[in-house]
């Protein structure tokens, strides 16, 4: 490899880890005789697999110069640092390189704008056509769409990209406004709508014509910075949840703020980025996904913060006791899925089970239910699994030693913030 390329890798790859809206996922693409790469779901690692294992992407800026001055950004304009800036042509022979000598399984490409947002998103559109069309590149792609683009290259990059997201990063625009004032939700929400459009035309076109090309078939997603601005977790779950609601949003990331800048307008983290609320917030937004929770009946403007020593669903079990026990023997499935240890996984597993069969507890466990969480919560045929008070001081001390050791894995996972490296 070039020594000159190679320098450039080092730097872009360095500034392009503080994204983390790169999980690989969503897309099934198979490998066809005459192209290279595949995007089936073997072929991908997830950004960080439960076994440890790194992504399998190659995660890198197109360029880390940038027009902007966002005071919570390592690229920011003002910050004394390497720059560099790959041409198409190469950031498109590395990645094939790469993908050849079997070092990924796909790209997950952004930058920095660099003279205006079209300008910049024109050259990330170039790579990933040349990829597809010049190269035969079948793997997986996720490119970051630049805020303020028109709508016909962002239309352009999705027929080329498996996913794509626009990082609304601040969850308030007068926050917003006070560290990043170069930019505002309108460049944001604008690209959001074109790729929500693009996708439910595609869709429709899909219906009528079985070879229509399909645009961004992973979906799309954005990230949201926790912890550099001071919105509660309230405001931020209604954020997400309205996103969710009006674009489609696969998934919406949230990153716990690491301090890479001295500003007088962001906050001084004595005790190092706020994992433990990440991590709560991430469990929330499953509850939004895939448990029918409203981000309302989480939390609300009288309590507007998770717990941080219990998970928000017990949080919000424990605070609804009068629910409580559960039979599981004739609960809906609805209420199933909102006692805590239950998922939809073993909540279908027993409504199933229950047609031909009387549950007992050593079932339930078998189907999957966690029962150190469910036993304060629920019944089988009458009984508890051991005689405990529906009391919330005794049950939240009980979760509550649980949760303590899950939660110091939580806080401590990253001392050092850092990514592999290809080097």
């Amino acid at each position: 490899m070039d020594e000159r390329v190679l320098d450039k890798l080092k730097i872009l790859a360095e500034s392009a880890k503080y994204d983390v809206s790169c999980a690989s996922s969503g897309t099934s693409r198979s490998h066809k005789k005459g192209q290279i790469g595949s995007a089936e779901g073997w072929g991908i690692c997830h950004s960080f697999a439960e076994d440890g294992r790194c992504i399998s992407l190659l995660k890198i800026m197109l360029t880390n110069n940038c027009i902007y001055d966002c005071a919570y950004c390592i690229n920011r304009r003002s910050n004394d640092l390497p720059r560099a800036t790959l041409s198409v042509t190469e950031l498109v022979n590395l990645t094939i390189e790469f993908y050849r000598r079997n070092y990924i399984e796909g790209l997950f490409l952004s930058s920095g704008v660099v003279r205006n947002p079209d300008y910049t998103m024109e050259r990330l559109v170039k790579v990933v056509k040349d990829l597809r069309q010049v190269y035969r590149f079948n793997g997986y792609i996720h490119l970051k769409s630049i805020p303020g683009a028109s709508q016909e290259l962002v239309n352009e990059a999705g027929l080329y990209s498996d996913r794509m997201s626009v990082n609304i990063e601040i969850p308030n625009e007068q926050s917003l406004q006070l560290l990043a004032p170069e930019k505002d939700f309108q460049s944001v929400f604008t690209p959001m709508r074109y790729i929500q459009q693009g996708m439910l035309q595609s869709a429709e076109e899909r219906k009528k014509y079985r070879h229509a090309p399909r645009f961004v078939p992973a979906g799309q997603s954005t990230q949201m910075i926790v912890g550099a601005t001071p919105e509660n977790d309230y405001q931020i779950m209604m954020v997400a949840e309205s996103l969710y609601r009006k674009f489609d949003l696969k998934r919406v990331y949230y990153s716990a703020f690491v301090s890479v800048n001295e500003d007088k307008d962001l906050p001084a983290l004595p005790g190092g980025p706020p994992l433990l609320r990440e991590h709560r917030l991430y469990q929330a937004d499953w509850l939004l996904r895939y448990y029918h929770f409203q981000a309302d009946e989480l939390l609300s403007e009288s309590r507007p913060n998770f717990n941080e020593q219990l998970d928000p669903k017990c949080d919000w079990a424990i605070r609804h006791l009068g629910q409580f026990p559960v039979e599981v023997q004739n609960a809906s499935y609805d209420m199933l899925l909102r006692i805590p240890g239950v998922g939809p996984k073993s909540a279908k597993r027993i409504v199933q089970t229950r047609r031909y069969a009387h549950l007992d507890f050593d079932i339930l466990k078998k189907l999957g239910v966690v029962l150190k969480r469910a036993h304060y919560f629920i019944t089988c045929n009458g009984r508890m699994m051991y005689r405990i008070p529906i009391e919330e001081s005794y049950i939240t001390k009980c979760l509550t030693e649980d949760n303590h050791k899950d939660n110091w894995k939580v806080v401590h996972q990253n001392e050092r913030y850092e990514q592999l490296s290809l080097f």
